[in-house]
């Protein structure tokens, strides 16, 4: 503003803005970079997910996959486990929620198995992959959910890698339509593929995402397998392998070792480091071949020492995702003398090839989010989760324990009247096994129980189960409570009041070891 000069003149008066004025400038300017640099940040890891990274880990991820489940489905046949686990047994424990999913006859779940087999081989081979992954995993998983006492951590994984390896564009790549029109010699990029899918649609590169997805689910089975590890029974009374171990002594060359006192501690302290550490190795180039090494190595030994089915075979499948995503072809080169190719370059993305649309992108964050929360879930019930089981399944704790239970049910009708009932009369030998030391099973049980007498008309009843269980060589100890109607209990997410709290006295194996050998030099 401006004011007459005592001499006649105008002055230009010094105008003062408020603070907050004066600020709201530089505050623009600093929430502007801050936007700009979240806006980068969100665009360049964007750009790592969607860079194109040769195809080839893919292709052999399918075919190792696709194999593995053929042989599973193959086995189930040979072996007459169809019959065992799914015919034979008169009932069938379901899963929560899936209580409404029925079983198919016998001849069907044959014919179901025979699909199988021929399924895993199609997507082997990249046949009509749409169909024959998403096929595949639907049976897969009908016949894993028929009854929750066949439930291994194994099947679960397959079950994972199926669900992503159909929705990767694993089918655009190495397909047996590409290979047979390379012998052909077919070049033209017009041509239409033998499996009905056009050529425009073969990519000659995958987005990163989908290296980064599968890696992330194969570190998840391997840390939580370790953090379950993380516990007395395990690190200080090496249990349950010093049961395990002990009775292995007929073990070819390993026998003798065995039986020292100190193994079962050190073996378990090995798991414990290996699980919790295989993935940081397997993840560091200098140390990925000798890892790998060990790997095979640890994952062979466990097979042959404890019937763990296929688990070992598929980790360590499921382990190359670790490798540069051009490692068969490098390896191709190196077995056959072959040149150097473009297996050292890297990959070109194609024009057709697939994008990340944000919906997937929340969508991957959404199973990523569940995979880590699975494992974690038993927090929510306190106590111990190898106890009352409550989070046991789907969250990878693998081989921890050693229970054994005894259970018989007590019913009771409206007359006062009793009976005695053994869970062998309605289970395989195999689900009564599985059923004594698992309590929400018990409980599912004597609701089958229940509605039986009441169609025999004998109902309604009350049924109390006198359930005992030994954890990892511990003393017997009352499983559940034996004064609750188990009839009208529910066994859904809500924690089990019903269920004891498990023992606090630590596990005594190697004690007892101790006095055993001492008791020998006396």
């Amino acid at each position: 503003m401006t004011e007459p000069h005592r001499h006649g003149g105008p002055v230009t008066m010094p105008v003062t803005l408020p603070a907050e004025a004066a600020g709201q400038p530089k505050a623009r300017e600093h929430g502007e970079a801050k936007a700009h640099s979240e806006a980068r940040g969100q665009s360049e890891a964007r750009r790592r997910l969607l860079e194109p990274v040769a195809p080839d880990w893919l292709i052999a991820l399918r075919v190792a996959y696709g194999l593995i489940l053929s042989v599973s489905a193959g086995r189930f046949l040979y072996y007459g486990w169809v019959d065992r686990f799914f015919v034979e047994p008169r009932f069938h424990f379901k899963y929560w929620g899936l209580g409404w999913l029925g079983e198919l006859p016998g001849p069907l779940l044959h014919a179901l198995f025979g699909a199988l087999v021929l399924l895993g081989l199609l997507v082997a081979l990249g046949m009509w992959f749409r169909w024959s992954a998403w096929l595949l995993l639907a049976g897969f998983v009908y016949v894993q959910t028929l009854d929750v006492a066949t439930y291994l951590n194994h099947y679960y994984l397959a079950a994972l890698l199926g669900l992503l390896l159909a929705c990767s564009p694993a089918g655009q790549v190495g397909t047996w339509s590409q290979l047979w029109r390379r012998w052909r010699g077919a070049r033209s990029s017009e041509a239409t593929s033998l499996a009905g899918e056009p050529t425009a649609l073969v990519a000659r590169s995958v987005p990163a995402f989908w290296l980064l997805l599968l890696r992330f689910q194969v570190a998840v089975v391997y840390v939580f397998a370790g953090l379950a590890k993380l516990h007395g029974d395990w690190l200080l009374d090496a249990q349950p392998l010093g049961i395990w171990l002990s009775s292995r002594a007929d073990f070819p060359l390993l026998g003798s070792l065995f039986q020292q006192a100190w193994a079962p501690l050190a073996f378990s302290w090995a798991g414990f480091l290996f699980d919790s550490s295989i993935v940081l190795w397997l993840s560091w180039g200098r140390t990925r071949l000798p890892a790998y090494a060990v790997l095979l190595g640890f994952h062979a030994l466990t097979s042959v020492l404890f019937p763990i089915g296929l688990f070992p075979v598929i980790m360590s499948a499921a382990a190359l995702v670790f490798f540069p995503p051009e490692w068969p072809r490098r390896l191709w080169r190196r077995v056959t003398g072959e040149g150097e190719s473009a297996a050292g370059r890297p990959a070109e993305a194609h024009p057709g090839g697939p994008q990340l649309p944000r919906f997937a992108l929340a969508l991957a964050l959404a199973y990523c989010a569940l995979q880590l929360l699975l494992p974690l879930r038993f927090l929510a019930y306190g106590g111990n989760v190898r106890w009352h089981e409550q989070g046991m399944r789907f969250s990878w704790r693998v081989m921890v324990r050693e229970k054994n239970g005894s259970v018989s049910y007590r019913v009771l009708d409206r007359q006062g009247k009793q009976y005695e009932v053994s869970p062998a009369r309605y289970l395989t030998p195999l689900q009564v096994r599985e059923m004594s030391a698992q309590p929400d099973l018990i409980a599912q049980l004597a609701r089958h129980v229940r509605d039986d007498f009441a169609a025999r008309g004998l109902g309604p009843v009350q049924v109390y189960a006198d359930a005992w269980a030994s954890l990892n060589g511990r003393r017997r100890q009352r499983l559940i409570a034996p004064d609750v109607d188990l009839a009208q209990v529910s066994t859904g997410l809500a924690p089990a009041s019903w269920i004891l709290p498990a023992p606090p006295e630590p596990a005594p194996a190697l004690r007892r070891r101790s006095e055993l050998e001492l008791r020998a030099d006396l």
